[in-house]
């Protein structure tokens, strides 16, 4: 009896073991399937202009046809799609020459392939560059995906597949859209030539005219000896792009320059007697 009870014992206990071990696989095998559900594969489209343009759904409506912009502060939706979106801002916000209503909004939901974010911010405009861009290439784009959608994942860029694979960090990113909606209306106030920066930084003074639908802005005045000046820039250029980025209205060149640190060469491209020549421009330390 003494060794049918041992050997039931230990039966006993193997069977807990073995069940313990289980466990331990469905746990896994919970995470790994978890995990497996957060990383995302979203399909990009690669636009001559070497820009990515994904699908995305705002607030369940769409899709609509976005710029993913890795360079843009801010998430930018066109009047068109924040209407049918049901995206509302203020009807007292006045309307503006080649933005149309201008304002900034929270998505309920934003989804890029299977990646979703809540309760985001987006500004409403419509942007003439992304326009430009749209007509160009005969495509119906409706903005830009910018850094509080993407600063909330850990991204990986495959160009070869035309895919990017989205996993959640955990990372809320603070609301930036008053301090950038402030800069813009700025910048709507003052339609006179302003310098893009303090001159010890750059030495340039740029404006854009209502009417003016020319690419690029005008180059007003270059300070003698400025960073702009050592670089070659000239008054009556047209600066096209600043760092890659485009500088079609003024508030284009100061988003450009804003990512440009003191002391960074970086270049320009200009059009001067209708041929586009590319400078470099290193921006000096401000007093």
């Amino acid at each position: 009896m003494k060794r049918i009870a041992l050997v039931a014992a230990a039966l006993a206990l193997s069977l807990v073991l073995a069940g313990h071990a289980q466990d331990k696989k469905d746990d896994k095998k919970k995470d790994k399937d978890k995990s497996e559900k957060k990383t995302v594969v979203v399909p990009f489209e690669l636009l001559k202009s070497g820009h990515m343009a994904v699908d995305v759904k705002i607030n369940g409506k769409g899709p609509y046809k976005l710029i993913f912009d890795t360079g843009a502060p801010v998430s930018l939706l066109n009047n068109k799609a924040a209407d049918d979106a049901g995206v509302k801002i203020p009807d007292d916000v006045p309307s503006l020459p080649g933005f149309g209503k201008v304002g900034q909004a929270k998505i309920k939901k934003m989804e890029v392939g299977g990646a979703t974010v809540g309760d985001i911010g987006v500004i409403i405009m419509d942007h003439p560059t992304v326009d430009a861009l749209a007509k160009g290439l005969k495509k119906d784009i409706y903005g830009l995906v910018g850094f509080p959608f993407f600063a909330q994942f850990k991204m990986t860029l495959d160009y070869k597949e035309k895919t990017m694979t989205l996993t959640p960090n955990g990372y809320k990113p603070a609301d930036s859209m008053g301090d950038m909606m402030a800069m813009m209306n700025d910048l709507f106030k003052e339609p006179k030539a302003k310098q893009l920066a303090p001159s010890a930084q750059w030495g340039i003074t740029c404006a854009k005219d209502k009417e003016d639908e020319e690419d690029g802005v005008e180059v007003k005045g270059v300070i003698p000896d400025s960073a702009s000046d050592k670089a070659g820039l000239k008054k009556g250029d047209r600066l096209l792009t600043l760092d890659g980025r485009w500088t079609d209205s003024m508030a284009d060149l100061y988003e450009a320059a804003s990512y440009v640190k003191a002391g960074t060469t970086v270049k320009v491209k200009v059009k001067r007697d209708k041929k586009e020549i590319e400078l470099q421009v290193t921006p000096a330390k401000g007093l």
